[in-house]
């Protein structure tokens, strides 16, 4: 098993920046690919964006792309999302996963494990 905690997250100002954590423990040799989802109040989880633990090869969203980087610490265990440019409309409980296999997935299917969540609140 393999056990997700996300940090991070919180209010801040449209146009403002977040750097989201989550953190891996127990079998994580297993994950081949971590990626981050957000649900916002009323709506169905979306994929945002994933990487490849080995690699680091990338994939996002295109609401989000040119404005949040997702990057891992494989010593740590760790992926991390950064938010610049944050906008009303990406207000959502953001949800890290993760998956055992490597090739890209965006449905909440194909994710293996889950994290609690992390509330962000952008303002306007």
């Amino acid at each position: 098993q393999v056990q997700l905690l996300e940090s991070g997250g919180g209010l801040v100002q449209a146009g403002g920046s977040l750097r989201l954590a989550c953190a891996a423990s127990g079998r994580t040799s297993s994950i081949f690919t971590m990626g981050w989802f957000r649900q916002a109040p009323g709506k169905e989880r979306e994929f945002v964006a994933a990487i490849r633990i080995s690699g680091g090869s990338t994939y996002y969203a295109d609401s989000v792309k040119g404005r949040f980087t997702i990057d891992r610490d494989n010593a740590k265990n760790m992926v991390l999302l950064q938010m610049n440019s944050l906008k009303p409309e990406d207000t959502a409980v953001y949800y890290c996963a993760a998956r055992r296999y490597s090739n890209f997935a965006m449905r909440i299917s194909d994710y293996d494990y889950w994290g609690q969540g992390t509330q962000v609140t952008v303002s306007s």
